[in-house]
């Protein structure tokens, strides 16, 4: 398929998510009864949905804006409530849009034209998903619009006193917009610079003449909005104020220690913004100087934090495997509450409260963006362990993007991915009750299916187990132990030792919790210690009262009904099929296999599943590894024969049936391999030194007895083969 046509069709499936997006948010809001939807625009409406500007704006101290915007809502007292929370929905759709196109058209000169194309819908996307774009539209409140005027008088706007008078029309609905002045400044732009600052001036001047008790109350009794809204020292407050408050400090010290942080903090940002402004990367500097107005705020609510998400424009690393990790951080970030990003553990408590706050801070004064002349700006260094498998389905929209990555992926991108993987599967898996009735109707038919097929042992099997105290001991002692531990030991060893065969054992078991969760939701199922009439016995949680059901502290926190299929085998298949594969040897093989077995009889044995959730859990762990395969390949690249047989590959030995990725992990001495020598060392130790044709790269075995030529690796793309970037890998 043509690579033009291509990045079309990508384009295309990204603006058909771009409108699913909308429809949905705008969907989301309407339904809302009045009485919940746009509930701060009601703090300046009444009941008959007029603006009263008559009494003060912060008589309830729910309005939060500057009196200056409380002026320029003046003109909406005429609309009706119905119609304005309508027109105030697709308005801030509307700006939305705006802002994602100026930004996208903002990007630093040398993008591809796939970057280009791409990055309009994938920007307004990511706005539309993010948690202060989701809560402005919820609230009603007004935080994109200084967001979107700076970026007009920054990209858009040629003229300086038209930029700086957007600007400053900016900092008088949102004040700390101001540290933009002192950027525009130390950037050559000081016509624009006087402009924002005169119009900031002239703006709250003007509310201050019409409004003299508000603007009293905003900018002296509250210092610029301190103390307006929820409590400063709440987690909706991800400012350096409010982390202070939190910390337990109070008084003169905290207004001083914040006054220092304030200080230090904005020319750190500002040095570092000048500096990439000057480099040519504008969006980065606005991105940067936003985070720290955000950081030295008053008070930052969640619907002001807009300014974290442009950051994901800066590029960090040079290696490959480190490139996503930033914007990965930033996503996630702006997307997902603090409770899914890190474990419920009191020690990590300071960084989850304050996790947005924090990545505010590491764009401001930490993070490491690349300048655009540093090397590895516009291709990332590769991790060479082994040559990449190219992309399937390569006609199937965005799929093609899909690339088996033989390279160590980043730790702190793995670990998180792992830990908002688990939230969504755990909340997912919370959500899909489908009720009592619904869960014991499905035990009734599973019940019946089993003695159809006379596999219904599990009264056998529990009331056995029970007559015998230590068997059932160990039973509930392996079923209640080895769960989680067992399959993340054996990803980390493979991430530590072979980290191709890492990828693809994640890979396969992400796939499984998937396709398990889909079980959940349309087949809630009571497993047999939960089934009314049946005589069960219950030997890890005790004996319940099935009319008043106490499921225990252990089980209190997930579903009891997400039965079908069994994950608790599912995994343990996982584990023991993933080591099989791997260990030479058969007795490692056949010990291997041992802890699916074992599983398997903890489950029966203790009325957790049926032997039909057992089942279950086999057919989506097959059906993980059969889709990694439809998706990335083979498992493991057989050496070709020429290769075996001691070719023109310095004569080393090669093992048909371990994959070059086993042989080129072992050691781990490519982890640094950014350079030539060891990339080379990495394709002998791995047995991949066979060279085709003439001007051909080496020979690779796609399957048994076949092999097919690699494309010569280019010196524009870092020595990789052009058709096969690893940057691409999603694998």
């Amino acid at each position: 398929m043509d690579a033009g046509a291509g990045i079309e069709r990508a384009r295309a499936v990204l603006w058909l998510v771009v409108a699913a997006l909308a429809v949905r948010q705008v969907t989301a809001i309407l339904r809302l009864p009045p009485s919940r939807r746009l509930t701060d625009l009601e703090t300046w409406t009444g009941a008959d949905g007029v603006l009263h500007l008559g009494g003060p704006l912060y008589a309830t101290g729910k309005f939060t804006g500057t009196p200056f915007a409380g002026l320029v809502l003046k003109p909406l007292t005429r609309s009706a409530e119905q119609s304005l929370g309508v027109a105030w929905t697709f308005g801030s759709l509307l700006l939305v849009v705006i802002l994602g196109m100026v930004a996208s058209r903002a990007l630093p000169g040398g993008a591809s034209r796939r970057t280009s194309l791409l990055a309009a819908p994938v920007a307004i996307s990511l706005l539309m998903l993010s948690l202060p774009v989701r809560n402005a539209f919820h609230l009603g409140q007004t935080s994109i619009i200084p967001v979107l005027l700076v970026l007009l008088g920054c990209f858009t706007v040629r003229d300086e006193r038209g930029s700086g008078l957007l600007i400053g029309l900016g900092a008088a609905l949102q004040p700390t917009v101001l540290l933009f002045v002192p950027l525009l400044w130390l950037t050559g732009r000081r016509r624009a610079a006087l402009t924002a600052a005169a119009s900031f001036a002239v703006c709250t001047g003007l509310a201050w003449a019409v409004m003299a008790r508000d603007s009293w109350t905003y900018w002296i009794h509250h210092v610029a909005g301190a103390g307006l809204g929820s409590h400063p020292d709440g987690l909706a407050n991800q400012s350096m104020h409010g982390a202070l408050l939190r910390f337990g400090l109070h008084g003169p010290l905290e207004i001083v220690v914040f006054l220092v942080l304030a200080v230090v903090v904005s020319v750190l940002a500002l040095r570092r913004a000048v500096r990439y402004a000057n480099d040519g990367q504008l969006l980065l500097a606005v991105a940067v100087t936003g985070c720290a107005a955000v950081a030295v705020s008053p008070t930052a609510w969640q619907h002001q934090l807009l300014w974290v998400l442009l950051a994901v424009v800066g590029r960090v690393g040079r290696r490959a495997a480190d490139r996503m990790v930033w914007p990965v951080v930033v996503v996630l970030v702006s997307t997902l509450p603090g409770t899914m990003l890190l474990p419920n553990m009191a020690a990590l408590y300071p960084v989850r409260d304050n996790v947005v706050l924090l990545t505010a801070l590491a764009a401001a004064c930490a993070v490491p963006f690349m300048e655009r002349t540093a090397q590895g700006w516009n291709a990332a260094v590769p991790t060479v362990y082994a040559t990449p498998v190219p992309a399937r389905w390569s006609r199937v929209p965005l799929v093609p993007f899909w690339r088996r990555v033989l390279a160590r992926p980043n730790l702190l991108l793995e670990l998180l991915a792992i830990r908002v993987g688990y939230s969504v599967y755990s909340h997912i898996r919370a959500a899909a009750t489908g009720g009592r009735p619904t869960a014991e109707a499905h035990g009734r038919t599973v019940v019946s299916i089993e003695k159809a097929l006379h596999i219904n042992i599990e009264h056998w099997a529990n009331h056995s187990v029970a007559k015998v105290h230590w068997l059932e001991s160990f039973f509930n002692f392996y079923y209640e132990s080895f769960h989680f531990v067992v399959p993340l030991a054996i990803l980390a060893v493979l991430y530590v030792r072979r980290p191709s065969d890492y990828r693809w054992a994640r890979t396969s078991l992400s796939f499984a919790t998937l396709l398990g969760l889909v079980g959940f939701y349309f087949f809630p199922l009571a497993p047999p210690r939960l089934m009314p009439g049946l005589g069960f016995i219950d030997s890890v949680h005790g004996v319940q009262d099935l009319a008043h059901p106490d499921y225990g502290a252990m089980t209190a926190m997930t579903n009891q009904y997400a039965a079908m299929p069994s994950l608790h085998f599912g995994w343990a298949l996982w584990c023991g099929i993933t080591v099989a594969v791997l260990v030479p040897k058969r007795w490692m093989k056949a010990v291997a296999l041992l802890h699916p077995l074992f599983t398997v009889s903890a489950i029966i044995a203790t009325a957790n599943h049926w032997v039909l959730d057992a089942i279950g859990g086999a057919t989506v762990v097959a059906l993980g590894f059969g889709l990694t395969y439809l998706l990335a390949g083979p498992r493991s690249l057989q050496v070709p024969a020429e290769a075996a047989d001691g070719g023109t590959a310095g004569g080393a030995k090669a093992d048909t049936k371990a994959g070059i990725s086993d042989k080129a992990d072992l050691g781990s001495k490519s982890d640094e391999a950014g350079e030539a020598g060891e990339a080379d060392k990495a394709e002998v130790k791995g047995g991949r030194g066979a060279r085709g044709p003439a001007g051909e790269g080496p020979v690779r075995g796609s399957g048994a007895g076949r092999t097919r030529p690699v494309p010569a690796p280019s010196p524009e793309t870092g020595g990789r083969p052009e058709a096969e970037p690893e940057a691409a890998g999603a694998g």
